[in-house]
């Protein structure tokens, strides 16, 4: 793509989105942007467009719980919640440099670290629309019983956030948990930074949140307006007509924001908004500038600076609170130019489906593996001719990515412990010249996982599982954290099959060893 088409057609899309009055519609809740199909679910999420105004009373709400914690000598939070119910409270939270401990795993190993802090200063905040998330459950649970051991009342510790009427807020209200705060329904989960799910746990842990929602309306205006002035326009016409040449994947970096994290929030909006309907746009979040896949990015590709902008690509500036509201107008129209709902995530619930089925009817031996190098069990995908070492394996895998495909990491490991597992996108991207993202599992279901299965057919899947040393038991359920981690990555593993893609997957003995062993085999690869 020559950068005059992208520049014509660019154009041409801002004087569409502009003569169609789609901004201003947007704004005042048309849910008949999307068409017909979209229409039934766009008129029930659409309230994410005035969060600026409609969650103000929150802030007062929040301040007084968080005093009376603190009164209490409580001025520790846990948030407990999943996709767009922890992502953005993290980015809030990291940006304003204030604690909150986040549990958007169901490793064993991180969930213990979260249960070692001092539950006597602990609070809980157990965020999930529906109440039925299997991860924020088990986390709830986990917890209510750590506190009653240690002689905390839990009733007194555990916060919750959930939609009116859920299960979940019955529920909390029959326990006599400490306070239940009822979400906006009609804002769907990556669409809710703003709304009790952002604010509630970022609020509590110290962060600013009426300057968040100030610095949102300060930019609402801008993006209501059918201008071709609107940045908004300018960024879903830009994309859109990236993606009409075949530029299908958006890598995200950094350039001196002052976000911390911002990548991964815009992620799950993007990811789960675009990608349906065999389209959609897939976020590559890389590690710097320099990092490979960026300035190199390629013709399925548009490099995105967050922060200054830098030579080739598309930038976005201003505050956090600015960035978050601009990307969420940006993404509703960019659905629009790609004809699709882009409230609805009818993939998702596949995994979480097969998952269930793995936990209802475990296997009574596991799988064995096609073979082990050292540290490593390799379940290679069948049909795929993978040798007999992890490097023999690597290299058959990355050779079956189709030209113009794309590569996912999907660590169901320790997010603190096994950190150095994110060495593993530059390196691959480095090595196969192809777009790499990299995701934390469960936690990528609530986001990528939704492109993985909807978007684009043309992605690979590197699965990372490992040993779990403790693991331990969820309450009241026959099922361990260890069980139900690997029953995730089986059940979205078994999907992706079905839908044609090849999914490797690297068991680590020792998870220590094991990523060290993989890295080498990466590096051997190379040579």
């Amino acid at each position: 793509m020559t950068d005059e088409a992208r520049a014509a057609d660019t154009a041409a899309l801002v004087e569409q989105l502009v003569t169609d009055q789609v901004a201003s519609k947007l704004a005042a809740g048309d849910a008949t942007l999307w068409g017909p199909d979209a229409e039934s679910e766009a008129s029930i999420r659409l309230a994410w467009t005035r969060l600026h105004e409609t969650s103000r009373p929150l802030r007062g709400e929040i301040e007084a719980l968080r005093s009376e914690l603190n009164a209490e000598g409580v001025d520790r939070v846990v948030l407990a919640g999943m996709g767009g119910s922890s992502l953005a409270p993290e980015v809030i939270t990291n940006t304003a440099g204030v604690p909150l401990v986040v549990l958007d795993t169901t490793d064993p190993g991180q969930v213990a670290d979260a249960l070692e802090g001092d539950l006597s200063r602990t609070v809980i905040v157990v965020s999930s629309k529906s109440g039925s998330t299997v991860e924020t459950d088990s986390h709830r649970r986990i917890f209510e019983k750590a506190f009653a051991d240690n002689d905390v009342d839990p009733a007194s510790r555990i916060v919750v956030v959930t939609d009116p009427g859920s299960p979940l807020e019955a529920a909390s209200k029959e326990a006599g948990y400490r306070r239940v705060f009822p979400a906006d329904p009609h804002v769907g989960g990556r669409y809710s930074a703003l709304t009790a799910f952002g604010l509630v746990p970022a609020g509590l842990a110290g962060a600013n949140i009426g300057a968040l929602l100030d610095e949102a309306a300060g930019i609402a205006p801008r993006l209501a307006v059918d201008s071709a002035e609107n940045p908004a326009i300018q960024l879903a016409a830009a994309l859109g007509a990236a993606h009409g040449h075949g530029a299908e994947k958006v890598v995200f970096a950094d350039t001196g924001s002052g976000i911390k994290g911002f990548g991964d929030w815009v992620e799950q909006l993007i990811a789960e908004s675009t990608g349906k309907n065999g389209t959609g746009l897939l976020p590559v979040v890389v590690e710097s500038p320099d990092a490979p896949g960026f300035a190199d990015a390629g013709p399925d590709a548009t490099p995105v600076a967050i922060g200054p902008a830098v030579s080739g690509g598309l930038s976005t500036e201003g505050s956090l609170g600015e960035l978050m509201l601009l990307w969420e107008f940006a993404t509703a129209l960019v659905g629009r130019l790609l004809g699709i709902d882009p409230f609805d995530q009818p993939d998702v619930e596949a995994a979480k489906k097969a998952a269930r089925s793995l936990l209802d009817a475990p296997k009574s031996e596991p799988a064995e593996p096609t073979f082990t190098d050292g540290p490593v069990e390799v379940h290679a995908p069948a049909g795929l001719a993978v040798g007999t070492t992890l490097t023999e394996a690597l290299r058959a895998f990355f050779d079956a990515v189709p030209d113009l495909g794309y590569l996912a990491v999907q660590a169901y490991l320790d997010r603190l412990a096994d950190a150095s597992a994110t060495v593993l996108r530059p390196e691959i991207a480095r090595l196969t010249g192809k777009q790499t993202t990299f995701g934390w599992g469960p936690r990528f279901l609530h986001s990528t996982g939704q492109y993985h299965k909807g978007g684009h057919q043309n992605g690979a899947f590197l699965q990372l599982t490992g040993s779990v040393e403790q693991d331990l038991p969820v309450p009241d359920r026959p099922y361990t954290l260890g069980t139900l981690q690997l029953a995730q990555a089986l059940g979205d593993g078994q999907v992706l099959t079905e839908h044609g893609r090849p999914v490797l997957r690297l068991h680590l003995t020792d998870r220590a060893a094991g990523l060290a062993h993989l890295v080498k085999a990466l590096q051997e690869v190379g040579r």
